[in-house]
């Protein structure tokens, strides 16, 4: 989940470096720009150690910073859906687009930072876009604020806002500290990095725990306070400003010195239209395509852009591993909303499994970098990083192998798939005796119902239209009694029957067609006393239920024991116990009599109870997490999957290994001074746009 952070921003600084000398050879001589930039001022020690003290406000800028973005992203897409009641698909689409808008624009942070701002005030100048962001996204989460379209546009120009400061600052933050050493200071500047990489990760460990508990069990506006969900990622941001604005006075601040990826853009830009315009057959040709650049860009500077392109080809496949990684806060958060997340001493918030990314990440680090590589190295097999990143490929396939056979779990407490021309109906037996129950037109119900008996499943009514006439036959005591209800396509009913003053009667109810969402429960309640009623549970006051076997809506619930539920009638009010209700699942319970002070119920499980334990998705988290360490020296980004798209997912994956492994099998390294020095043995002399050279091949 983070190490790409830290690894991108840590290749940034990497880059960086390398940069500074290969702008050496293609300086315009320019002078440096005029500003606040001491290049050479010393920073105060810390503790005596040759570790600046400015490092400390960066490392926590740092964690607060990343405790702010993925609080807030945590709780992203069971807001969408939850708020917005934008349905999983389109929830799961904006998601993946704003976590794909936050890596690309690192791009406008790197050309602000390297062509025009210098990376502190463009982490200053960003760092307050992003937090107007925040401020803006927690207010458009404020239920009674506007209609839902100010809700939305809110957000969505929050959450573009937030985009461009995080990214923005991105590619300057451990840049930034690591120009806060001295360059005889590389490996407490290599130990920085470490300590950089550990804030990031535990500032997302903890804020993926956090902020879905400030979502699920804190209430506000009566429902999930998302606003403090967001509200508290803002304050986290407003802090790491505050944190980073007080170090300014110590700070070492280079200057802007040109952007590397214009000059690389401008060198690729030159060498084909140079290229274009030097076709004729009389000219030489040259070894690579890139040598047409040489009449206006440096040796150095050419050989480095050509590594980058082989580079570049050998990384095509990879986007798809990140894009499938980043489903762990979208599919696999939707995926954990239907289970049970009872680990007995705790309940979980479906969003907060997104925690275990993190500290699998912090524990497998070092058993991979002190265990598995030095014995694999033991057992003389050079696991070279090409075929590291592939293993990742693998794990992270198989992690998606995990995930759709879970969902095929999962599927089985379902309700069965509505299609045209059927409906699903059961029968609540609520009378004394068993009763037969026969259908027109259908071979159901082969036994009596019994009383009060708990319908295992629902049964499929065949009808000839959207909508039939039927004929219902109850057969009761040795009488016999005929009901006539339209039963509409595509629907679920629930046929109740009950003894009303001396005589057999029914009622056809409507149900739920689906699982309640997000691992709520749904209850309803039919009162059979022979007085209306008014109830309560959990502070959720029903509409008075009529008498004589009167039915109320449904109400959706917090997965919760219910033992002190109110029920209050003519005659007093009375305790109402309704046991638990449980993830997933709907429940009709039917009051059935009142007597010692309490209310005497029967409950109906019509939906089954999620029943697959969000234990289950462990496994695929340990892969993913095993396959992000291997994979993660890339310093890639990523983001993107469900049931049959798990099973996609999972053969896409695979593919692109298989594909990554054959062109890994044919890339060949190449040690950047050995490049150098054969390009240096070369002659390149030039007449205008002409060139004479003798073509001479190179192995790379």
């Amino acid at each position: 989940m983070v190490g790409d952070e830290a690894r991108g921003e840590m290749n940034t600084f990497q880059r960086n470096e390398s940069k500074e000398s290969l702008f050496t050879f293609i300086s315009t001589g320019d002078d440096p720009p005029k500003g606040d930039f001491h290049v050479q001022k010393k920073s105060p020690k810390l503790c005596g150690s040759n570790y600046p003290l400015s490092i400390a406000f960066i490392v926590v800028n740092e964690f607060c910073e990343r405790f702010s973005y993925y609080g807030m992203r945590a709780v992203l897409t069971l807001y969408f859906i939850s708020f917005f009641h934008w349905d999983e698909n389109l929830s799961t689409a904006v998601y993946h687009a704003f976590s794909a808008l936050c890596y690309f624009t690192p791009v406008i942070g790197a050309i602000m930072a390297d062509s025009w701002l210098g990376k502190y005030k463009t982490i200053i100048y960003l760092s307050i876009v992003y937090v107007v962001g925040h401020l803006i996204k927690s207010v458009g989460a404020i239920p009674s604020l506007g209609n839902q379209a100010v809700h939305v546009v809110l957000s969505m120009v929050g959450l573009f806002l937030i985009a461009l400061g995080t990214g923005g600052i991105k590619p300057c933050v451990s840049a930034f500290g690591g120009d806060q050493f001295e360059e005889e200071h590389t490996s407490e500047r290599s130990k920085f990095f470490s300590v950089f990489y550990l804030s990031i990760n535990a500032g997302s460990l903890i804020s993926t725990f956090v902020t879905p508990v400030l979502r699920g069990d804190v209430k506000c506006f009566g429902e999930d306070c998302y606003a403090l969900a967001f509200g508290v990622p803002a304050a986290l941001m407003v802090l790491a400003l505050v944190v980073f604005i007080a170090g300014s006075g110590l700070y070492r601040k280079t200057p802007p010195q040109g952007n590397v990826l214009l000059e690389v853009c401008k060198c690729i830009g030159f060498a084909i239209k140079n290229r274009l315009k030097n076709r004729s057959r009389q000219i030489p040709k040259r070894d690579h395509w890139l040598d047409w650049a040489s009449e206006q860009y440096s040796k150095q500077l050419i050989a480095e852009v050509k590594m980058v392109t082989r580079v570049l080809f050998l990384f095509l496949p990879l986007p798809m591993f990140w894009a499938l990684f980043d489903q762990q806060g979208s599919r696999w958060t939707l995926q954990a909303t239907k289970m049970n997340a009872d680990f007995g001493i705790y309940v979980l918030q479906p969003d907060q499994m997104q925690f275990l990314n993190p500290l699998l990440i912090l524990v497998f680090i070092p058993i991979f970098d002190l265990g598995l590589y030095p014995l694999i190295s033991m057992c003389k097999f050079n696991f070279t990083p090409i075929r590291k990143m592939a293993t990742g490929m693998i794990l992270a396939g198989m992690a998606f192998g995990l995930a759709a056979i879970v969902e095929v779990k999962i599927n089985e407490t379902d309700m069965p798939q509505l299609v045209p021309k059927e409906s699903l109906i059961q029968v609540l037996n609520l009378a004394k005796n068993p009763v037969q129950v026969t259908i027109q037109d259908q071979n159901l119900f082969q036994q009596p119902v019994e009383a009060f008996q708990n319908p295992d499943e629902y049964s499929h009514l065949i009808l000839n239209g959207e909508q039939q006439s039927l004929r219902f036959i109850l057969q009761h005591q040795g009488s016999s009694l005929a009901f006539n209800y339209t039963v509409k396509e595509k629907s679920v009913y629930s046929l109740i029957v009950f003894e009303a003053e001396g005589s057999l009667s029914s009622r056809l109810i409507t149900d739920l067609e689906a699982k309640p969402e997000n691992g709520l429960a749904a209850v309803r309640f039919i009162n059979g006393l022979s007085q209306d009623v008014n109830l309560t549970i959990d502070s959720k006051q029903f509409t008075p239920v009529q008498r004589n076997y009167g039915v109320s809506g449904y109400s959706l619930v917090e997965r919760d024991t219910y033992d002190n539920g109110k029920c209050i009638t003519e005659t007093g009010e009375f305790t109402l116990d309704l046991g638990l209700l449980d993830f997933g699942a709907s429940y009709t319970v039917v009051i059935t009599n009142v007597s010692g002070g309490a209310v005497q119920t029967w409950k109906s499980e019509d939906i089954k109870a999620n029943n697959v334990h969000m234990a289950w998705q462990l496994p695929q988290y340990l892969l993913i997490s095993a396959g992000e360490v291997m994979f993660s020296i890339t310093g890639l980004a990523f983001s993107y999957s469900q049931w049959a798209e798990f099973v996609l997912f999972t053969v896409l994956l695979f593919a692109v290994c298989i594909i990554f492994s054959i062109m890994g099998y044919f890339y060949v390294s190449v040690d950047p001074e050995d490049l150098e020095e054969k390009e240096e043995k070369r002659e390149t002399p030039s007449r205008g746009n002409m060139i004479s050279l003798v073509t001479q091949k190179t192995k790379l």
